[in-house]
Parts: C-alpha cells; structure tokens; sequence
C-alpha cells in the first residue's frame, strides 16, 4: 500500500500488488522518435521567432526606432522587478590604495552595483593629466582570474602609456567575486522572483561607466569599451543601450540567436547573454545596428577554440547592421577585425586592432599616436597585489534573490478566471491542438502497448505509450523526471489500480530530452519569449483533452519527480477539464525550495520561469487547481 495525502480536502489511498516493473521496461522504452528529434525541433521553433530589424528608410526614421528599442529592451527586460529599483538607488564608491607605475598609476576602488553587492574595480590613470583625454572601459570575460589576467593589465596599461583613463571593474562570478552565490546561473532565481537577474550585470556596467565619465579628466566625447568574450558581450550589451559610449569593440562575445541556435555545441551562451524576453523585442543583429553611427569594430578569432567563430559569427551582425550604418553615411564607421591566432584570445594583435580603432575615430590626424603594442610584460601585477577586499557582509546574486522573494507570492487574484489567466501569461501557456499518429503496437503477458506521435501544434513532438491490461476504467497520464522509460513500477501499479497508463516524454524528459547543453535552449526559449514550464504544461493539457476525447473514462496526471510534478500542477490549474485529478510523487511544498537549496538553471531548467513565485506558491496553484484535485506523495 502506497499513500497518497491530498494537498487540497480529500484523502486518497491507491492500493494494488504491482506487477514487477522490470517487465515494462522494454514496452516503456522503445524508441518512437528520432534520436535528435526533440533538439531539431527547438532549433527550428527558436529559429523563427527570432525578430529582424525593420525595413528603415532614413537615418531619422531609424533613429526613432533606436530609441524605442532602448526604451523597450530596458523597461520589458533589463530593469523589471527590484531592479527598478535598484537602478534609481545613489550607488556609492570607495577609493582605495594607489599603486605606482612607471608613466602611470593604478588607483582601487570598490562601488556599488545594487545596494549591498560591492564590486571591486581599478582605474588606470596616466601620472601626467591635463584637460580632456579619452577612456576605456575594460570589461573582462569568463576567466577566473578577473581583473589580474595578464592581457587585460597589458591593455590597461597600454592605455594608460597612451595617455588614456583605463577603467577595469571586476565581473561578476569571477576574480574577488568567484564564488557560488555569484556564479551566473544564481541569476536565474532573480527571475523566478520576477526580478530581472540580467539587471545586476547591467546596472555593475552603467556604474562603472558613471565612475568613468566622472572623471575630472574624462572627455565623454571619447569613451569606448572593450573586452573578449563575456567581455564582449558586456561590450555590446552596454554599447547599444547606453548612448554615452561613443566607440565599441566587442571582441569574440556574441552572435545572432539564429546563429546560437544553429551552433549550440559552440554559441548558445550563458544566463545573462539570453536575458528573458530579449529575443521578442531585439536580436543581436539589432543590438549592432544600435551603435550606428558610433564607430563599431567587430572582433572575432578565425581559430577560435571556444566560441562564436569568426567563419559563422560575424558576417549575419555585419550583413544586417552595415545597412543601418549606410543611412547615416558612416559605412565606414561599422568594422570587423579577424584575428587568425590560436584560440579565444584578445592577444597582441586584436588589441592592435582596438589602438588603431581608437587612433582613427579618437586621435584622427594624429600621426604620433602608437597603434604598436607597448612591452609591459615586466609591469604585470599579482592577483594580491591588486586585490581590492570586499565588505564581509556583501551580498550576492543568491542572497539578492532570497532578499527578494521575502513576501512573495503577491496579489495572486481571488477569482479563479482571473488568477487562471494570469497563470497563462505567466507561464505563457499554449493551446496545442494534438495530431496523434499511431507508430506500432506491442505486448508483455497481459499488457497491451500502442505507441504514439503526439504533434503537438506542429512545434514539438511527445511520444507516448499507451499500456493496456484487462478492461480500465479510467486512464492515468504518467510522467517522471528520469523519463517514461523509468517508470516502470509506477506503470505497473496504476495497471494493477484498473487504469489505463499512457506514459508520456514531455520537452526536456526521456526522450523529448534535448541531447547536449540542454539548459541553454532552455534560457533560449525563455529569451525569445516561451516558458519551458508552459510548454511542458501544455503538452500535458493537449494529452489529456485528446484523450477525453476518446472517452476513455476520467484523465488523472501521475508525476514522478519535483520536475514533471510542477509541471503537473500547472496543468492541472489551467485545465478546469479535462484533468481530473493530478498525484505528484517527490513535488516540492514550495517554490521557495529552489531558494533555500540553491537549485540551479543546469539541472532544473524549467523551474527558473520568469515570475512564477511573485504570483504564484504551490498552495496557489493548488487551490487554483481546485479541491480534491491534488495529491502529494509524503516524503
């Protein structure tokens, strides 16, 4: 005897000798899709909802664009939630030591990005300083080190020699900031919360470029940014958006979403380079023709080992943004450097590149200014000695996002219709109509299988199992976090209850499992303005009404896992029929557990949805689901 305890009024007790599981096993897991089925069909679904840019017919019509566009991607994305807040909140700084160089010092300093989480920074300054000089703001990428990796000093410093403010701060989830509270992935349980965890990465770049441009000697009609990778997404992110910069070169950090998708061994990105949402306002096409007419230089590595390549990566940003560039008369102001050294590298001759940028748009005519690389090999500091301590108390992304969800869920809607259809806003819920093609038919003793394609709205494909003993009375759903081939006990049991099993693989399980860096089309899809959490809902709402279709007696869903058992539940309150009932084995009590566990993107892909716990905990959804419905395995 297995027991069951309702969430909502009514207990339930399901009893039965379950037959062997083992004897399911070959029924449950034989294949019914193609073995990369599951991740052909999210690249084909992201591919086309990826945005273009707009037909434009002048530089002014584009320039009302633009500025929508900014408008947008920071209203709708950037600055959702506390992040509001938090972007209006003074933002103080602290100077520190000052170490000597030769030609040039380096002076510490820590700021606030959001109020509570410090950022150490150092800023490069010329030792002979008079009236107005150019800046740089030095962003780095995904190196553990932060901001002592050798190459990103030799840069500073080299700007410094120049004559040139070099602002370095350090990037969050590395260097004085590497720990696990702030690795990028944290980010996501800010959105959960309904708070944009891609605006703590913007708001550290906005403060870092005020410090910049508060500079006794700042020019702000010569402030570029730069950096390699994360860098280089950074470099763009802030370039497009913040109209301050006047010079850009992003160097091996992004491509298109189209490109991502279609190299997703390589280019799919981390969690703030696919910011919820993003993709249903600008592509990163977009983002490029943004900087029009400020001078623009693309970097990418021909050899690069990493990721976006300079064969496949730059030529849709240059073939989709030069024609912006065009309305202005400033072609020549959009460039693309190739660099054909080993590897993901802002080496000597990528920075060359960026002092001859510089040279051209910031010191025109000046024949004296070295686009040569300066030796300072001999001046390359310790991680130590540019260590700049943070406060003990500082907080992280982790931290911010339990800071957060204090009094969450809020105004959830007292009427059902009403809290049913923001669930589907929420969720983005879809309305999948089911073509279900038979693919075969097989047997174990007394149990009967049919095997299903369900194409759900010519998007995904679930594959299911329908097991058969005797005469049912009534069908069960089952689902499980291992996939339907795993659950083998489960389907016994339910058969030995008097039901019908149809075992289903929504997106993410079994094999509707994307193959390879699952998590990443995950985020991708949140990008372009899907919820894998709805999708999967979905799914399992469409099953459910083809099969009351059929008349096949009352539809129960059967979850196995704290995964699919959410996934479930969401079904089950936004379908007031046809589920009749939901069991959810190993379900968590709340949303809050991803929380206090510190569950991440990698393993939990579609818990992270954008908002979920700002209006909706497990009792919500349970009470939405409506009383009897819900039961939940004690743990």
């Amino acid at each position: 005897m297995r027991t069951i305890f309702l969430v909502g009024t009514l207990a339930v007790v399901l009893c039965g000798a379950p037959a062997r599981g083992q004897d399911l096993a070959p029924l449950l897991g034989r294949e019914i899709l193609g073995p990369r089925q599951a991740t052909v069909e999210v690249q084909a679904y992201t591919q086309a909802r990826v945005p273009v840019i707009p037909p434009v017919r002048t530089a002014a019509e584009w320039q009302s664009h633009a500025e929508k566009l900014r408008a947008r991607v920071l209203d709708e994305v950037v600055l959702r939630g506390e992040a509001k807040r938090w972007s209006a909140a003074p933002s103080r700084v602290e100077w520190l030591e000052v170490i000597p160089g030769k030609g040039y010092r380096v002076r510490k300093l820590r700021f606030e990005a959001v109020p509570g989480l410090w950022v150490p920074a150092l800023l490069y300054e010329p030792d002979k300083l008079q009236g107005k000089v150019a800046a740089v703001l030095n962003v780095n990428g995904h190196e553990g080190e932060g901001k002592a990796i050798p190459y990103i000093q030799a840069r500073c410093i080299n700007l410094a020699k120049r004559g040139i403010l070099a602002m370095n701060p350090e990037w969050i989830g590395k260097g004085e900031l590497a720990s696990n509270g702030y690795a990028h992935t944290r980010l996501q349980q800010l959105d959960l919360c309904g708070t944009s965890g891609v605006g703590v990465f913007y708001l550290s770049l906005k403060r870092s470029l005020d410090i910049l441009l508060a500079q006794q000697h700042t020019d702000p009609q010569r402030v570029a940014v730069t950096g390699l990778s994360g860098g280089g997404w950074q470099t763009i992110f802030l370039s497009s958006l913040d109209t301050r910069v006047r010079l850009t070169n992003p160097v091996a950090g992004y491509s298109s979403f189209v490109t991502r998708s279609q190299w997703p061994e390589l280019d799919l990105g981390d969690s703030e380079q696919t910011p919820n949402d993003l993709g249903t306002i600008a592509d990163y096409t977009h983002l490029t023709a943004l900087m029009a007419p400020r001078p623009t230089l693309l970097s990418y590595n021909a050899r690069d080992s990493c990721c976006f390549r300079a064969d496949y990566a730059v030529g849709p940003l240059v073939r989709e943004a030069r024609p912006i560039f065009q309305l202005f008369g400033a072609a020549d102001r959009l460039r693309y450097h190739l660099n054909f050294d080993a590897g993901h590298n802002y080496g000597q001759d990528n920075r060359e590149a960026f002092y001859t940028m510089l040279r051209d748009f910031f010191f025109p005519g000046d024949a004296s200014f070295p686009t040569a690389e300066i030796p300072v090999d001999a001046e390359i500091r310790t991680a130590e000695q540019l260590k700049v301590d943070l406060p003990r108390d500082n907080l992280d992304l982790h931290k911010l996002a339990l800071q957060v969800s204090r009094g969450l869920p809020r105004n959830v809607p007292a009427a059902a219709a009403e809290a049913r259809g923001k669930l589907e806003k929420v969720v983005r819920a879809k309305r999948f109509e089911v073509r279900a093609a038979q693919t075969g038919q097989g047997e174990s003793g007394d149990v009967k299988a049919t095997f299903w394609k369900l194409s759900m709205g010519r998007a995904f494909t679930v594959p299911a199992v329908e097991l058969v003993k005797g005469a049912p009375n009534s069908t069960a759903i089952l689902l499980a976090d291992a996939g339907r081939a795993a659950a083998g006990a489960e389907a016994a049991r339910l058969l030995a209850a008097g039901k019908r099993v149809v075992a289903i693989d929504p997106l993410y399980f079994g094999e509707s499992k994307i193959a390879t860096r699952d998590w990443l089309y995950a985020i991708l899809l949140a990008a372009l303005g899907d919820r894998l959490i709805g999708i999967q809902a979905s799914e399992i709402g469409a099953a459910a009404r083809w099969l009351d279709a059929r008349r096949v007696g009352p539809v129960e869903v059967v979850a196995v896992g704290p995964r699919t058992s959410l996934a479930a539940l969401i079904a089950a309150a936004l379908e007031a029929k046809p589920v009749a009932r939901v069991s959810l084995g190993e379900a968590m009590g709340s949303l809050r557990e991803v929380l206090e566990r510190d569950l991440t993107a990698e393993k939990f892909p579609e818990l992270f949805c954008f908002g979920l716990l700002e209006s909706f905990d497990v009792p919500q959804l349970t009470a939405l689901a409506g009383p009897g419905r819900v039961a939940a395995e004690a743990r």
